[in-house]
């Protein structure tokens, strides 16, 4: 095979941080290619100057065998690279047409868009996708998963014969990801080279060819997929054993603290009754749309419910309001850090401290020591990687915002902590530091919830797993119980084992 890019020796500096060091990328031309690596490894970094977003301070580009400079993002459509970013960069009240040759519209001598030839042009590509969309449709009104498709029919109007996908599968259910594949694998068949990031062993395995791995802006070594399996890619990508991912702390399980009776949410949950003890890691499973997130919404008070009852240390308590779940000692880490559980505009000190606030105010004023020395000792006990309190939660890494999110509730010294999907976008080193964490948490007493769509970290992490489809309860494992195959069986509605 001809080589369609090559980057060698690429370093790039920020002020303080050297992100990349002298790393070297090549992908062969009708190949999908993997690159791996913790956040923070300089993935995002080294695809951004190939699209032309940033500039490198050494190195070279060569594309096609000729060398090329790259300084805008022109440049790199003109030399055929195409990046789809993992928020879309669409203009949601305009048309799929629209979108695709927005700036390159077919016009008239009076400079009046030619919408049948627009339309036309675009259905060319929308058809080389295999999708029903319509160009026509107003790209606001569609799923995430045909907008990753108006995505990829843009690349492909840009003739791009290189197409950068970053987490491309990261807010898509497993049918919607097959058909991606299934696209990514005709392109492939084309002649276009993709390079594919993803956290998501599973998916890398199921879809590369190749796969490139950085460490701390370093390059490790590329390897056919052929060579590898998932504990030597792990190994390679944090530098320790697969088996480090999920370190079971041994905790005393004590008192039932919650007990959920008959809890109905109209249209999601239906009729869901369970138990949590003090200590405990309660995993809940099941299939995009099973209804966990709305469960644990509604035991949060943050949507309303029409039956059920919640009791607390034996009390029946009513929640109507997430400050009431709070007052009640409950925590709720969101499945989405970035929109419900950060101020991604505050700094790190500022985020850790919102809910703890009451605490610091003397009339009109915060005590600032108070708060900083609040701070201070939830980052060293979190480990929170980050320069300064004063550091803005957006610029850190996903591992790191997601402690700077456990840090705050856990400021609040709650008895249950809920958590919807805490190692999500995260890559596998700072996956193994959350685990350990949830860990340690449960030995100090406090009940933990935790909904995760990753049969591993369910696996791995759980004490007794409770599995939903359709918004009822279909199955409920002690871990000595569960297996993939029963929480599977259980989450497709093929069973109902083990419900009480």
């Amino acid at each position: 095979m001809s080589v369609a890019l090559e980057m060698r020796n690429i370093t790039k500096r920020f002020p303080g941080v050297l992100a990349l060091d002298s790393v070297n990328l090549l992908v062969e031309e009708g190949e999908i290619h993997a690159v791996v690596g913790e956040n923070g490894a300089g993935k995002s970094t080294l695809m951004k100057i190939l699209a032309g977003a940033y500039q490198k301070d050494a190195g070279q580009i060569f594309v096609r065998g000729k060398e090329v400079e790259i300084t805008n993002t022109i440049d790199a459509q003109k030399q055929g690279i195409g990046m789809i970013y993992q928020e879309f960069n669409l203009i949601p009240h305009l048309s799929v047409a629209e979108n695709i040759f927005l700036g390159r519209f077919p016009l008239t001598k009076s400079k009046k868009i030619k919408f049948d030839e627009l339309n036309k042009m675009a259905q060319q590509y929308l058809k080389e996708l295999e999708t029903d969309i319509s160009p026509q449709s107003i790209v606001g009104e569609l799923s995430v998963a045909d907008r990753q498709l108006v995505e990829i029919a843009k690349a492909l109007s840009l003739n791009s014969s290189v197409l950068v996908m970053d987490e491309p599968t990261s807010s898509l259910s497993p049918g919607e990801t097959e058909v991606l594949f299934g696209i990514m694998r005709k392109l492939k068949e084309s002649g276009v080279s993709i390079i594919f990031i993803s956290h998501h062993m599973d998916e890398i395995f199921s879809i590369a060819d190749r796969v490139t791995v950085l460490r701390d802006g370093k390059y490790i070594g590329s390897w056919p997929i052929s060579e590898l399996n998932e504990e030597i890619l792990v190994q390679k990508m944090v530098g320790r054993q697969m088996s480090d991912m999920f370190p079971k702390i041994e905790a005393e399980i004590g008192e039932t603290i919650l007990e959920v009776r008959n809890l109905t949410v109209p249209g999601y949950v239906s009729d869901v009754s369970f138990e949590l003890r003090a200590g405990e890691i309660l995993g809940i499973g099941g299939l995009v749309g099973a209804g966990r997130t709305e469960l644990v919404n509604a035991i949060f008070g943050a949507i309303p419910t029409s039956e059920g009852e919640i009791f607390i240390n034996g009390s029946r308590v009513a929640i109507n309001h997430p400050q009431e779940a709070v007052e009640n000692g409950i925590a709720l880490i969101p499945e989405d850090r970035g929109q419900q559980g950060l101020v991604l505009k505050f700094s790190v000190k500022e985020n850790i401290t919102l809910p703890n606030l009451k605490r610091f105010v003397k009339r009109i004023e915060i005590n600032t020591d108070q708060e900083e020395a609040l701070a201070d000792e939830l980052v060293e006990r979190f480990s929170i990687k980050t320069p300064s309190l004063a550091q803005l939660a957006e610029n850190l890494s996903g591992g790191n915002q997601q402690k700077v999110v456990l840090a705050k509730w856990l400021g609040m010294k709650p008895k249950i902590l809920i958590l919807d999907e805490p190692t999500r976008g995260i890559d596998v080193g700072a996956k193994a530091e959350i685990h350990k964490l949830i860990g340690k948490l449960a030995a100090e007493g406090i009940g933990i919830i935790m909904v995760s769509s990753e049969l591993p970290e369910l696996l791995g992490v759980s004490d007794r797993i409770l599995v939903m489809c359709r918004g009822e309860k279909t199955g409920e494992f002690t871990r000595e119980e569960a297996t993939s195959e029963k929480i599977m069986m259980a989450a497709t509605g093929a069973i109902e084992m083990g419900v009480n």
